[in-house]
């Protein structure tokens, strides 16, 4: 018995020379390891729950490493949203923030499913999830090496690898699917598009438009609705179970992240912000006591972190002809205040005020 693992390489969506050639390089040498099985989607932020790429990935049972050009927690909830979703594999290569607290950072990700949040009442799927962000090295040695180590230490078992060799000692489980890299392979003998289609069978290709929308980190949300309650753009909406989610992605205003600014435990992200707070970076740990006005580049010096959203979010009202609303109180909460029946302390001391008579 041999461990196996799926590795998910999701393509950049530029045309970068140097991210393209470490895509290929990479590509041609993970088909060339033992124990694994590739597949290569269109960029994970792009794509559409019902794409090929997301039900590729609905598709993975087992343990599987996803590198992609995201922050490794955008990467997670991204994921996620497309329906694949794991326990955290701990990897080795970290994009370099010189601001971080390694410690903080520790005990944020110890505690996550102490805290009082929604992916705690989740069922996790008993398989681990590793997410490698492509942006912290230039050495395709370095990924590889974490790949090797990554299979070396997995825990699925599955039938000899024998079984699935073709005639010239090479994998046959190689997954082109969406739109393949193009390009020569490193040691120049083909491009890895012709090595892909001689090795595996044509699959429809997504061709996925740029995308911009929230990603809810689970494992800091609390479900307080502040999201739902201050969008005015229907992009929050709630599940069966009462919890929060986004429901329509294509109905945010592209570039606007006010909502990220609003959230208490900094639990909603936008991969494709400049910001690394917002972009899903660890420096943006909900447990660290900093401003999070100035940790997120507030543009107008001393205004809050809501003063800004609220700005944010009226602009965007403005170019669609609708009023601003600025930060008043009189835009209507959708989150329901109490279950009807429930005394809480908040009304204990609101009956004992109105006791009082003033």
């Amino acid at each position: 018995m041999s461990s196996r693992i799926s590795v998910v390489v999701s393509q950049g969506q530029s045309a970068n020379p140097r991210k393209r050639n470490l895509e290929e390089e990479l590509v041609a040498r993970l088909m060339m390891e033992e124990g694994v099985e590739v597949t290569i989607i269109p960029h994970l932020y792009d794509l559409t729950s019902d794409s090929t790429g997301a039900l590729a990935l609905q598709g993975i049972t087992g343990d599987v490493v996803v590198l992609s050009w995201l922050y490794e927690r955008a990467n997670r909830w991204v994921l996620d949203r497309l329906g694949l979703s794991g326990q955290v594999g701990r990897t080795l290569i970290q994009r370099e923030e010189p601001d971080e607290d390694d410690d903080e950072e520790e005990e944020s990700d110890e505690t996550d499913e102490e805290k009082d949040n929604v992916l705690a009442k989740r069922d996790v799927p008993n398989r681990t999830l590793w997410c490698i962000d492509l942006t912290a090295s230039e050495s395709a040695d370095e990924f590889i090496e974490e790949v090797r180590r990554i299979v070396s230490e997995a825990n699925t078992q599955v039938v000899d690898l024998n079984s699935s060799l073709n005639g010239n000692g090479k994998p046959d489980a190689i997954k082109p699917v969406g739109q393949p890299t193009n390009g020569s392979a490193p040691d120049g003998n083909g491009s890895i598009t012709e090595e892909l289609a001689q090795a595996a069978p044509s699959t429809p290709v997504d061709s996925p438009a740029r995308r911009w929308y929230p990603v809810i980190d689970y494992s800091r949300c609390t479900n307080c609705m502040e999201c739902i309650d201050f969008c005015l753009f229907g992009v929050y909406g709630v599940d069966k179970t009462e919890s929060i989610l986004v429901e329509q992605p294509d109905e945010c205003r592209k570039g606007c992240p006010a909502c990220s600014r609003v959230c208490p435990e900094n639990a909603i992200l936008f991969p494709q912000h400049k910001t690394p707070a917002i972009a899903g970076s660890l420096i943006g740990n909900a447990s660290m006591k900093i401003d999070l006005s100035l940790l997120f580049g507030a543009p107008q010096s001393g205004k809050s972190a809501a003063e800004v959203a609220a700005l944010e979010r009226d602009e965007q009202l403005l170019l669609v002809g609708r009023e601003a609303v600025g930060v008043a109180s009189s835009v209507p909460s959708r989150r329901p205040l109490s279950v009807p029946g429930e005394h809480d302390e908040l009304d204990d001391l609101i009956d004992g005020l109105d006791a009082l008579d003033l």
